[in-house]
């Protein structure tokens, strides 16, 4: 697996993703705004990623602080959470991480401003390693979904770049491939950004997964001919009923399958169900620079005075979802049933 980010002497360095597949090149990043615009910029991206680079950043903007009064110190820390918080609105995971940070600075609060400074580094790499945990972990119970010589279907991209090591939705599928089972992936290319195009064929290909790569407006139709047996995404937020937002383009590929009696399977962490959303309609969607749409690689492709609309995200309701897998295990509807369950620490069962 690539290591998509590492923390060094007082750096974070992650994966450019903007620079693949043309260059694996890591950005160091030293200051909270720096992880800030890697962020939106799309440098660092993936719901389980954000977190983690989220969670990195606020150590960071404690290392910027120079007040040794831990009052004066807490106070001026929130302008770092205010500002990772301000980043992306979509990926719960990032406001998970965030408040997993500022709950370990406030029970910290009584310490030397060095401790809470060390007791923040402690709480990211924790959060970093369990992630690599739990995507091992999702990625065996999926892999109990999939059948030798299987051929998946995948939007956007859900694997080992968008995590801290393993991947969602492409994590599934290692763990299949490790099991000893040939799977074939037919990714999209998932425009207006080609994360399909740029990243999870390229990932694929690095960990030896026979890949095919197909345009956005192909999927139905590769569909119709029985060339897939599955959908496996990733998600960026669940809502309590099991509504899914994820990459603009999902909820088309959900209708598909559903047309065409194809399981669609989400697999995401247990920190992606925002179980305080009754339902998808509550997600808050972002929308992105209209120059991601009409341009591409840096060349126009559209008329400069047409209007633009860039939703980065669309929702999946639950009744297009087959199954949502996580750590706890693979759950099917009612959702919310399921969730209170893992919430609980019992089976999805």
């Amino acid at each position: 697996m690539i290591e998509t980010m590492r923390w060094k002497e007082g750096c974070l360095e992650l994966v450019d993703q903007t620079r693949l597949p043309s260059k694996l090149v890591y950005k160091s990043c030293r200051k909270v705004d720096e992880i800030a615009e890697a962020i939106e910029s799309l440098r660092v991206r993936g719901a389980p990623a954000i977190g983690i680079a989220g969670a990195f950043g606020v150590v960071l903007g404690a290392h910027e602080i120079h007040e040794t009064r831990q009052e004066a110190f807490l106070s001026a820390l929130e302008k770092s959470f205010e500002r990772l918080a301000a980043t992306r609105p979509t990926a719960v995971n990032l406001f998970w991480a965030l408040d997993r940070m500022r709950r370990v600075a406030g029970e910290s609060r009584k310490e030397s401003v060095e401790a809470i400074r060390s007791r923040l580094l402690e709480e990211a790499l924790r959060i970093q390693q369990e992630d690599k945990e739990i995507c091992r972990k999702m990625g065996l119970n999926g892999a109990e979904l999939l059948e030798d010589g299987m051929t998946v279907l995948t939007h956007c991209h859900a694997g080992g770049l968008a995590t801290a090591d393993f991947g969602t939705a492409l994590g599934v599928i290692y763990a299949a491939q490790q099991q000893g089972k040939r799977i074939r992936v037919f990714a999209d290319e998932t425009r207006p950004l080609l994360q399909g195009a740029r990243l999870t064929a390229w990932e694929l290909m690095q960990n030896g997964v026979e890949t095919i790569l197909i345009s956005d407006n192909m999927a139905a139709w590769v569909m119709s001919r029985g060339k897939i047996d599955c959908v496996i995404v990733g998600a960026d937020r669940v809502a309590r009923n099991g509504d899914v937002a994820n990459k603009i383009g999902t909820y088309g590929v959900a209708i598909a399958a559903k047309a065409h009696g194809i399981p669609f399977y989400v697999a995401a962490p247990v920190s992606t169900i925002d179980r305080s959303l009754p339902h998808g309609e509550e997600i808050p969607i972002e929308e992105r620079s209209p120059e991601e749409i009409t341009s591409l690689a840096g060349t126009r492709i559209a008329p400069e005075s047409v209007r633009v609309y860039n939703p980065a995200f669309d929702v999946t309701p639950h009744a297009y979802v087959t199954a949502i897998i996580s750590e706890k295990g693979v759950a099917r509807a009612p959702y919310a049933e399921a969730f209170d369950r893992w919430a609980a620490g019992e089976s999805p069962a």
